[in-house]
């Protein structure tokens, strides 16, 4: 083993869970008497190049406790994407701090920027041990069944689509909302777990993996409005046409773009307005309404799956125990196994870093505006403890004769 400090760090978007890991990670370093001293790193590598760090190992273990409970990143985030040279200066800033054991948190990005440092180290012959903790709620890392943070936020999504389409019963008229999601639909197609009765919506489905034509979707909303009397619509972000541009930008006069270079696709609802205005002026329907989910979904308190809980928390704690017991640096990954258990393994940083999964075809639909049962049974067990259920009176058995309208 190493002898030294641990310094763990969030990047990306928050999540509900994210700090269940960084807890994990925490606490099971405390264990070893090889470990000096806990670091955390305030907005994660922006804060270790400027050596924003929290000693944690000062920190008590109620309070962490209370900390795993809490969503969003307790340490700070950060959307800075390391290059070489950022890398480069990382990895100084580890060497002057004596840090023997590096855990970043986060998903494709940071699985990259973990590569990149361990690459430094071992050039520099300096001892240090590099893991890679997964979290996104896109879902989208390669090598993992699921990723934590993405079952939580596919709990709020089945739930916020399960209120939308009782509204949308109660009053009918199209309702579309839109749900994170750029290259992978995991996200968007988490709504379709709301439905209890066969009329439920979401009636349509629109998911990154499959090209989106803006005729065919008036077609399918009008084909499901005049079914229906009503239409409930899950669009995720990242629907692009044939040639891989986003309908965002598309249909947009003007796009905004973020620090990537990456047209901006969350929380400004464009999407959402530009798709209604069309459905509106296509097919004349008076009551059009939408939303955009935007980044509500990530860490919405009081709607966090246990079993995301309890995952998240075991990835941290395998990250240290990887790293103490072994004798490579990689990322941890989650492998279902039986009906629902799940078993952590830890892979090279190169088969996860710079790598994005999307859903696999046997999960959508033909029609490509649904999901397969096979998508259903993949994720109802990650939702957790039982999700609300919705009722109806029973209206048709017990409607009273007409008499002036017979």
């Amino acid at each position: 083993m190493l002898h030294g400090k641990v310094l763990v760090a969030q990047g990306g978007g928050p999540t509900a869970v994210i700090n269940q890991s960084m807890v994990g990670a925490v606490l099971e370093s405390r264990k070893f008497r090889e470990i000096e001293r806990v670091y955390g790193a305030f907005h994660g590598v922006r804060g270790i190049v400027d050596e924003n760090f929290f000693d944690l190992t000062q920190e008590t273990t109620h309070n962490l406790e209370m900390v795993a409970e809490t969503p969003a990143s307790a340490l700070g985030s950060t959307r800075d994407k390391p290059d070489l040279k950022y890398c480069q200066e990382i990895f100084k800033v580890l060497r002057a701090h004596g840090v023997a054991y590096f855990f970043y948190i986060g998903g494709n990005d940071s699985s990259d920027t973990v590569r990149i440092v361990s690459e430094e180290a071992a050039k520099a012959g300096y001892p240090l041990r590099s893991i890679h903790i997964p979290k996104t709620i896109d879902n989208d890392l390669v090598e993992n069944d699921h990723t934590p943070g993405f079952p939580s936020a596919a709990r709020f999504v089945a739930q916020a689509f399960m209120g939308a389409n009782l509204d949308n019963w109660a009053l009918p008229g199209v309702y579309l909302a839109v749900v994170m999601g750029r290259h992978a639909g995991f996200l968007t197609a988490a709504s379709a777990l709301g439905k209890k009765f066969p009329d439920d919506g979401p009636h349509l489905i629109y998911l990154p993996e499959r090209s989106f034509d803006l005729q065919r979707f008036i077609s399918d909303v009008k084909s499901a409005y005049d079914r229906h009397g009503r239409c409930v619509i899950a669009v995720s972000e990242g629907i692009h046409d044939g040639t891989g541009v986003p309908i965002a930008s598309r249909l947009a006069k003007q796009t905004e773009r973020d620090d990537h270079g990456n047209v901006q696709l969350s929380g400004n609802g464009a999407l959402a307005d530009l798709l209604t205005e069309e459905i509106r002026q296509k097919l004349n329907i008076k009551r059009v309404r939408g939303d955009t989910l935007g980044y509500i979904q990530r860490s919405f308190a009081g709607c966090v799956s246990d079993v995301d809980q309890r995952e998240a928390r075991e990835v941290g704690e395998k990250a240290v125990q990887y790293a103490m017991w072994g004798d490579k640096d990689g990322s941890v990954t989650i492998q279902r196994t039986g009906f629902y258990s799940v078993d952590y393994r830890l892979v090279p940083l190169a088969l996860v870093a710079g790598q994005t999964r999307t859903m696999p075809d046997a999960f959508i639909a033909p029609s490509g505006t649904d999901v397969t049962d096979a998508f259903r049974l993949y994720l109802r067990p990650l939702l957790g403890s039982r999700l609300p259920d919705a009722y109806r009176l029973r209206t048709e058995s017990n409607a009273v004769p007409k008499i002036l309208h017979k």
